[in-house]
């Protein structure tokens, strides 16, 4: 039994086109073409069979993809035996990371790996919550964010590990009619101007469940990625919007309220192939996003804590 050909069609389960297969293996299509005939003929049955413009495997394909994917994860554990062997884990991790995220874990996580012999590769990634789990084809780790559970949408059999649990509040102007509540309900908010993210983004659940709690449609006008940018707008207006608690500025013209009434809460994890989870560095890596996301969110608890105390001016 060729490994080879079993990683292959590890691969094609993965990604689902011979041209994706090439472009993530550094090959021709003909050549990946090539090598699944070969496939085929070693196992005397067909692997594949064509679905739209891609591929889909047969019965007998997942079959051996999910060897290819047991075989891959045994290698990567060999791989951390020698790591810890030699003494240290190294080499380059990669991460794919949503910004809002990556804004209040990265630069620590990257303190804590000073000195090290790992590199860490960011890329900032703001897209649909059921577009992450792709992103852990090309990807040691993956940052997302969902509003429904720890699992995002699309994570299948990938390895998920939460990291934190974030409010999500209502930011207005300081000066907004809404501001003197220290906190707001649902029925407050149906008569606002909106500014809301792109259909499928954790941030818009928010908006759903206002409309589902109290029947009414919210005037939506405008619908951004940026948090920057909807800051601003925010702040220099009498609309409002749903911003993460962690990294939104607050005192300079812009304050937050916590909607008392329904769940407003997103889940940000990690998302992992189970084959590169088990790498020594990448282990070492998530470790770090693990406690910097948990003393993050430890800091914030006590401090919300403190705002609702007696007296706390909350």
């Amino acid at each position: 039994m060729d490994v080879r050909h079993l990683d292959l069609l590890r691969e094609l389960a993965l990604r689902g086109s011979v041209t994706e297969v090439a472009r993530a293996t550094h090959r021709t299509p003909s050549a990946v073409s090539q090598q699944l005939k070969a496939a085929q003929r070693e196992f005397g049955m067909a692997l594949a069979e064509p679905s739209g413009r891609g591929l889909r495997l047969t019965e007998a394909g997942r079959v051996l993809a999910e060897g290819g994917a047991t075989v891959a994860t045994a290698i990567e554990q060999v791989r951390a035996q020698w790591d810890s062997f030699r003494g240290e884990p190294s080499g380059t991790v990669t991460v794919a990371a949503l910004p809002s995220a990556a804004t209040f874990m990265l630069a620590a996580v990257l303190r804590d790996i000073e000195g090290s012999a790992i590199e860490i590769r960011c890329s900032d990634i703001d897209i649909a919550e059921a577009a992450y789990a792709a992103l852990a084809a090309d990807n040691d780790i993956v940052i997302a964010h969902s509003f429904t559970g720890v699992r995002p949408a699309g994570a299948g059999s990938l390895h998920v590990q939460p990291l934190a649990r974030e409010p999500l509040d209502v930011a207005m102007a300081a000066d907004h009619p809404l501001a003197a509540k220290s906190a707001v309900r649902t029925e407050d908010l149906v008569d606002c101007e909106w500014i809301g993210v792109p259909k499928g983004y954790p941030f818009d659940s928010v908006l759903e469940s206002i409309e589902r709690a109290t029947g009414a449609s919210l005037q939506v006008s405008q619908r951004l990625r940026d948090n920057r940018l909807v800051e601003s707008l925010v702040a220099g207006s009498r609309r409002i919007a749903v911003l993460p608690r962690f990294t939104t500025p607050t005192g300079t013209g812009l304050v937050l309220r916590e909607i008392a009434d329904i769940p407003t809460r997103r889940h940000i994890t990690a998302i992992l192939r189970p084959d590169r989870a088990e790498r020594l560095a990448v282990k070492r890596v998530l470790d770090a996003f693990e406690r910097v996301a948990a003393d993050v969110e430890r800091r914030h608890r006590r401090s919300a804590s403190g705002l609702r105390a007696p007296g706390g001016g909350r």
